[in-house]
């Protein structure tokens, strides 16, 4: 719990310095000072700061609600109704809005991309390791993956505004786009082709 703590608190540092001074404004000395832990304690979790600012944006999971949340689920619930409930407690609107900032932070400074879509594959492996514990041989590991892999892949395309979704927080404006959905309306349109199967997709009006 101990290592965990620390970890989260570099990565957390390392993200808002980036966000206060930008990515060029501070060093790993400011990072380890501002937590009260030693350049070697630093290294032990991370190999470069850039490193730590795309984990820091992900290290607000509450990771003790989502287990709360999964033990109290029916023995019955289908690994789709498991997965969605996983990913509405995953996706919460501080950790969207991080992500967003992480994504525009990589537009700026493109040596934070690769940490970025590292960041994004550690988010998707936590998913896919709960998933597996929680199917317990109950579901195909090839149908639990191919579910973890669908839904991950809209996520990406999500947070960098690729597809037409006002994120949590974000208003409706004169700009806004006539046919764009709501964070909820995203994922009740993606969960219906999951649960509808991919044929279904090509028919996006039809419910």
């Amino acid at each position: 719990m101990k290592k965990e703590a620390t970890e989260k608190a570099l990565a957390g540092a390392a993200f808002e310095l980036t966000l206060e001074h930008g990515l060029d404004g501070f060093t790993v000395e400011d990072i380890v000072l501002q937590v009260g832990c030693s350049r070697r304690t630093f290294a032990n979790y991370f190999t470069c700061k850039e490193e730590a600012v795309a984990r820091g944006a992900i290290s607000v999971q509450n990771t003790t609600e989502l287990e709360e949340l999964l033990t109290k689920m029916s023995d019955n619930a289908s690994l789709l109704d498991v997965l969605y409930n996983l990913i509405k407690m995953q996706l919460t609107t501080e950790l969207l809005g991080r992500l967003h900032q992480l994504v525009s932070l990589s537009q700026t400074y493109p040596v934070l991309e690769p940490h970025y879509l590292g960041a994004m594959h550690r988010m998707q492996t936590q998913a896919q390791d709960t998933l597996l514990d929680l199917s317990n041989g109950k579901y195909d590991e090839i149908y639990t993956y191919l579910l973890i892999n669908a839904l991950y892949g809209t996520i990406l395309p999500l947070i960098d505004g690729r597809l037409k979704v006002l994120l949590p927080g974000q208003v409706i404006t004169e700009d806004t786009k006539p046919d764009v959905l709501t964070f909820d309306q995203f994922l009740e349109t993606t969960f219906n082709h999951l649960r509808a199967g991919f044929e279904h997709a090509n028919h996006p009006h039809s419910s």
